[in-house]
């Protein structure tokens, strides 16, 4: 068996995982933008406290606690979830609600001064350098395929299985529950929804909350599978994120999780065959080819405008 097929098998596994990371941010952007219409730029810095959350409660836990590793996961989960649902809480209050009736250009520099302060808050309290995160799942799936090995990490594993989990879960919830038929509402026409009673300054606080949760969920996943962070990581995941958000069409979940993996598996394959100096060329030329081609994505829809 020719070794192109093998390599071709482990960079697709490898760009899926990135993929899953990136999905997982992208939907913050595109439910909020769905939503209020703007764009949350400080989102990608959720994700990085996301990250930092997590390492902090490992080192509450301690490796030796003697705790099983699949609850030492669970906990550090949890508790990303929780402190990173309130910051997301706290931005939308802070740095959106009173500007939310503003010209769009009042929130964008909003947000990206909420961005710049939240980098600086975590370097602060927690330094500027590169941290370590202790590999909790060392091993790997390892199988021949003729002569090429694939190595596939627990860790990258465990990011795909987790994202296919809550993807389904927030598939579910959005279609069915009391809070996702409210948001869809809100996404479809705010003034109609508000007059038909909805609360939509609690969906709008609601949708906030989710997209750091899911977020909080990301930074936790690859802090483990990478094995380092620093405050400064939140950055180009969060431009490489809402670059998957436009690339599937902004507003649409679906197009954020089919976004985020061609994203993944673009930036992947040309690290791989190209050069990891071209990966982000790579990506950000596949986002200009499509939009040309298709301006609202591959999933959007096109806006029209209400008269």
């Amino acid at each position: 068996m020719s070794d192109i097929f093998p390599q071709l098998i482990q960079q697709l596994f490898n760009g899926l995982s990135l993929g899953a990371i990136y999905a997982l941010i992208a939907i913050g952007y595109t439910m909020v933008y769905g939503i209020i219409g703007m764009i949350n730029f400080a989102h990608g810095d959720i994700y990085m406290i996301g990250a930092y959350i997590g390492l902090v409660t490992l080192s509450a836990i301690g490796t030796q606690s003697g705790l099983p590793v699949w609850a030492i996961i669970g906990l550090m989960l949890v508790v990303a979830v929780f402190v990173t649902g309130v910051y997301g809480l706290v931005v939308e209050q802070v740095a959106y609600k009173p500007v939310r009736q503003s010209p769009r250009l009042v929130a964008l520099i909003s947000a990206i001064g909420m961005s710049i302060f939240l980098q600086n808050w975590v370097a602060l309290g927690q330094g500027a350098r590169d941290m370590a995160v202790p590999s909790l799942l060392p091993g790997a799936i390892n199988f021949h395929m003729g002569d090429f090995e694939v190595f596939i990490p627990y860790t990258r594993v465990l990011i795909i299985a987790v994202t296919v989990v809550l993807m389904i879960a927030l598939t579910m919830y959005i279609k069915h529950s009391r809070m996702g038929r409210a948001s869809r509402a809100c996404a479809q026409d705010m003034h109609m929804a508000n007059l038909l009673g909805i609360d939509t300054n609690k969906v709008i606080s609601f949708t906030f909350v989710l997209g750091a949760v899911l977020a909080a969920v990301g930074g936790v996943l690859i802090a483990l599978a990478v094995g380092k962070l620093n405050p400064f990581i939140g950055f180009l995941a969060g431009i490489k994120a809402f670059t998957a958000a436009v690339l599937g069409g902004i507003g649409s979940i679906p197009g954020a999780m089919l976004g985020g993996v061609i994203l993944g598996v673009a930036e992947t394959f040309a690290a791989a065959y190209i050069s990891s100096e071209y990966k982000d060329i790579v990506a950000f030329g596949l986002l200009v080819t499509i939009l040309m081609f298709r301006p609202s994505g591959l999933l959007g829809k096109p806006e029209v405008e209400k008269v």
